[in-house]
């Protein structure tokens, strides 16, 4: 009795009790099972979150409801149904129907954790401590204590017959070692126990397990029965607690109704008036939902109406506008949960529309007859197209264009051929198929206005090519203007808004300096800008519809306004077109530029084209040398014709393209080549058959003359309207001074005029016919030299000598040719561009190679009369009679010499080389004098000379034009003193 003194009221567990164990571990989180109420029938149980569902106490008292229910789990888990109850321990216990299924976890109760027991566990801790410090202060009596401790012991010896196995906190069959320790499998060897043997084990095995549980239930009847005090205590407290209850529950009744009568009266009416504008906002709501939706709905049968009438624009905003309608007010809404995909592939087909129309758009404008006037086909049409284009950011429709452009070029030439190849009687089509066989058999002139009606053509197409870029261009260029502006008014916009809010903190600053409250202060600043933003936003959107009053709230009123998002400006096209620029045009101002600038190359690439096709046109004809055989004429009509369509397209297109440009220097080449070779062998055959004498001029060669003297430097035109013939002149006048010219001189001058006509008939080939030129200049020179001074007439023509008039006529064409150098010279430098400047120093070492050539056939007359005088002179004796006969022989040819050259040469000529003739005879009678030591002593034989000299020199003064010439004979005596 006395060591039950030290014994607790309540068993305590140890170590080695398990049982108690499992009822102390707080460790496991076992699911509590609701209590059935065994006190009080009539009393609800359960927890006070469950009064929603559990029955009235003033009205549902008496009711039977589910709480009276009282089952217990073996009856609740064997099947009554069953007739034959078989021996396994599974279907006698779970019944036949069991199925293990996996229990799906509530989505309505929460996963509790041990986080959700950490605020009680601290709140409780407190209490258990005070708890187990009122246990040691207070032990249980004796008596109670040895009753208790008995009773433990004796539970304990009852408690340790059941396995230790049982008392396992982590005890669960589901584990194969458990269950085999549990239910052996030797015990069940063959199946549905039929075996006598093995159905006395499973029967013995389970009286053993009824047992356990027998001894289990004693025990815990026993822990009951310790407690019955105060179970029957609180049996004899509760009649007072049902009269309590009543008595609550009646007061609650009348409160109850008080509280129903007062809500009836204050609150029923004014909650079912709020009642009711809430549903008549909701209506409203509904209303508007469902208008939008109606809206919503027609978006496809709209789409399809404006893509019959080519509206690819209106289609691509109705598109955009319900894409976001759907995704910002209508988004959740079942019966659209398809129509975004649906507008997206129409979206995408409509893209495949749009190219789809532009090329059959370019295709109709570019191969329209070009002889009608209209300049852009269906403007409007294609203003909508390229904003479609612009705002689905395809950007790649100006390739399609140029595509068009290089098969409508092929189309225009073929056309050409076809129609002047059928008007053409001399061409047999059924001879001759191919169409380029065809057309090489055209003469010039046919071929000739082929090619005008070509280039008249293309000149055409290249305008409606510039008007339909134009018409591109300025959409793109409105757009981009669109873009700039717009970003103006959002800077200032911002700027706005930051003056505002610093003029708000200005006025508030002094606001609150004056007295006043921050409060006040801000209420009256924040009053205006809401007047301001107020108005602004009415005028903004005057065709906006009004909010109604039976509208809800001012979101809903702007719903609608804001499903219209496109706020557009309008500009006008140089066509006449006004368009609307959206807003949601997504292109940069790069992409823009890059955009506008591909279609300024485009048009460049228009007059390549044309030019490229116009080359392979004349190179095809060029294939038998065709154009290699024009004459001088037919090549310059033929070089007008494509310089001026270099130039039509140069104005139309505002850049040169140099293909056509390049063939037509490619046959000016050949043909200066050509050109030259004829007048060099024409110039050649005239020397090799020239007699060196001089020719009579005729009047057209002195008109040639007089026209250049005019600044005229051209073949002048042949009179057709005089009938009278004039007579030859024997010499050619130039500025007053007289040539006398042997015939192959008057026909190089009309060459050389041939060279610069050709030159401002064809602009392009002035350098190579510049160097042609000099060429020619410098062959005359070199070969006339060869046939006087070199005397090769002799062999060529058949000359018997050069005479001193052959020298004389030879140097007096020389003279004429550099003459005319300086002018030809001036004609060049008027045509060169500056940078070519450098190409004229060939005049310069021409007009010196002449110049050259003249002294050296002077110097071939002093040489002929100094051979004269050295033969002559070598035999003067001096002696009677006086004159002698030498000094007779040497006037009988000066006279002869100035006979010659007086009438070719000019007077100051004539005189300048009589001097240097009268100089190297000088030279050789003095030499003879010093030779003969005859010396001016005035003796007999200086008479003589003096005599002689006195013949010579009277004879040579009485030639005409020699009479003022200062022969200054006193320098052939030596001086002696």
């Amino acid at each position: 009795m006395a060591s039950s003194h030290s014994s607790s009221p309540v068993p305590q567990g140890s170590s080695s009790d398990v049982f108690f164990k499992i009822e102390v571990d707080s460790s496991k989180h076992i699911r509590p099972v609701p209590s059935l109420p065994d006190v009080c029938p009539k009393e609800p149980t359960g927890d006070s979150h469950s009064l929603y569902v559990a029955p009235s106490l003033v009205t549902d008292q008496h009711r039977w409801t589910v709480y009276h229910s009282k089952v217990n789990l073996p009856a609740a888990l064997n099947d009554p149904r069953l007739a034959k109850r078989e021996s396994d321990f599974f279907t006698k216990t779970w019944g036949l129907n069991f199925v293990d299924t996996e229990v799906i976890p509530s989505f309505y109760l929460p996963q509790i954790s041990k986080e959700h027991f950490t605020v009680y566990q601290q709140e409780i801790s407190q209490r258990e401590k005070i708890h187990e410090r009122c246990k040691n202060i207070c032990p249980p009596k004796d008596t109670f204590e040895r009753t208790l401790l008995h009773t433990h012991d004796k539970s304990r010896t009852d408690l340790e017959q059941v396995p230790k196995i049982f008392m396992k906190p982590d005890f669960a069959l589901d584990d194969s070692l458990t269950f085999n320790s549990v239910l052996p499998w030797s015990h069940f060897n063959t199946a549905g126990g039929k075996g006598n043997r093995d159905a006395a084990s499973s029967k013995l095995l389970q009286e053993k397990l009824s047992h356990y549980l027998d001894i289990v239930e004693v025990n815990i009847a026993h822990q009951i029965s310790l407690r019955s005090e105060a179970f029957f205590h609180a049996m004899t407290s509760q009649h007072e607690l049902q009269d309590y209850l009543k008595k609550t529950s009646q007061a609650v009744k009348m409160l109850r109704d008080k509280i129903a009568q007062i809500d009836k009266v204050m609150c029923e009416g004014s909650l079912h008036i709020l009642r009711l504008a809430l549903t008549r906002n909701n209506c409203v709501k509904v209303y508007n939902k469902l208008k939008l939706m109606a809206t919503v709905h027609q978006t496809q049968p709209t789409v399809q109406v404006l893509l019959s009438t080519s509206e690819f624009v209106g289609a691509l905003d109705l598109i955009a506008t319900t894409q976001e309608v759907l995704q910002q007010e209508l988004q959740g809404i079942h019966s659209f949960r398809h129509l975004g995909s649906q507008l997206c592939e129409l979206e995408k087909l409509i893209d495949k529309m749009m190219i789809a129309e532009f090329s059959t758009y370019s295709h109709s404008d570019l191969n329209r007859p070009l002889e009608d006037d209209c300049q852009v086909l269906e403007e409007e049409r294609l203003v909508s197209l390229v904003f479609g284009l612009l705002k689905q950011r395809k950007l790649n429709f100006l390739e399609i264009y140029g595509e068009k452009m290089i098969i409508t070029a092929k189309n225009i030439i073929k056309q050409c051929v076809i129609n002047k190849v059928s008007q053409t009687e001399e061409i047999d089509t059924d001879v001759v198929v191919k169409l380029a066989d065809q057309m090489r058999m055209l003469n010039f002139p046919q071929w000739f206005d082929l090619l005008k009606d070509i280039f008249s053509k293309f000149t055409i197409f290249l305008q409606r090519v510039k008007a339909t870029l134009n018409i591109i261009h300025s959409v793109v260029l409105s757009v981009l203007d669109k873009n700039q502006r717009t970003r103006e008014l959002e800077e200032i916009s911002q700027q706005k808004n930051a003056a505002k809010d610093n003029s708000l903190d200005t006025e508030v600053a002094y606001l609150i300096h004056e007295g006043m409250f921050i409060s006040d202060a801000f209420g009256e600043g924040e009053l205006t800008p809401i007047a301001v933003d107020t108005t602004s936003q009415r005028n903004a959107s005057p065709n906006s519809e009004p909010c109604s009053s039976d509208s809800v709230s001012e979101p809903e009123c702007t719903t609608d306004s804001s499903s219209s998002k496109e706020h557009t400006s309008s500009s006008a096209i140089p066509g006449g077109v006004d368009i609307m620029v959206s807003e949601d045009m997504k292109l940069t101002d790069s992409e823009l530029g890059k955009l506008a600038n591909n279609i300024q190359e485009l048009l460049y690439s228009a007059s390549d084209i044309c030019h490229d096709r116009a080359v392979k046109f004349l190179m095809s004809r060029a294939k038998d040398g065709f154009l290699e055989k024009l004459n001088s004429m037919e090549f310059i009509t033929l070089s007008r014709l494509m310089e001026t369509f270099i130039l039509d397209t140069e104005q139309i297109c505002g850049r040169k393209s140099m293909s056509l440009l390049g063939a037509l220097q490619s046959q000016a080449n050949k043909f200066v080549n050509r050109f030259h070779e004829e007048r060099k062998t024409k110039l050649s055959l005239l020397l090799d058959n020239e007699r060196w004498k001089q020719a009579d001029v005729p009047a057209e060669f002195q008109d040639l003359v007089d026209s250049i003297s005019d600044g005229k430097i051209a073949l002048p035109e042949k009179k057709s309207g005089t009938t009278e013939e004039r007579k030859p002149a024997e010499v050619l006048i130039v500025e007053g001074q007289q040539y006398a010219v042997v015939g192959t001189v008057l026909l190089l001058i009309r060459i050389i005029l041939e060279y610069c006509q050709c030159v401002d008939n064809i602009p392009s080939v002035t350098t190579d016919m510049l160097t042609r030129l000099s060429d020619l200049l410098k062959y005359f020179n070199s070969r006339s030299c060869q046939l006087v001074l070199g005397a090769g007439a002799l062999q060529v023509v058949g000359l018997k000598t050069i005479t001193t008039k052959n020298l004389a006529l030879s140097s007096r064409c020389l003279q004429l040719i550099v003459h005319y150098i300086p002018v030809i010279r001036a004609h060049f430098e008027a045509r060169l561009p500056p940078k070519q400047y450098s190409m004229l120093r060939h005049f310069d070492h021409i007009t010196k190679d002449y110049h050259d050539h003249i002294a050296e056939i002077s110097a071939k007359l002093v040489a002929i009369m100094d051979s004269l005088f050295d033969k002559l002179l070598s035999k003067y004796e001096v002696k009677a009679p006086v004159p002698s006969a030498c000094f007779r022989n040497i006037c009988k040819q000066m006279t002869k010499m100035h006979e010659a050259i007086f009438d070719l040469l000019p007077e100051e000529q004539t005189q300048m080389l009589f001097l240097r003739i009268n100089a190297s005879y000088k030279l050789h009678l003095k030499k003879q004098l010093s030779h003969l030591n005859v010396i001016n002593d005035g003796g007999p034989q200086n008479g003589l000379v003096t005599a002689d000299v006195a013949f010579y020199t009277g004879n040579l003064q009485a030639l005409k034009g020699l009479k003022d010439l200062d022969l200054n004979m006193a320098e052939i005596w030596e001086q002696k003193r």
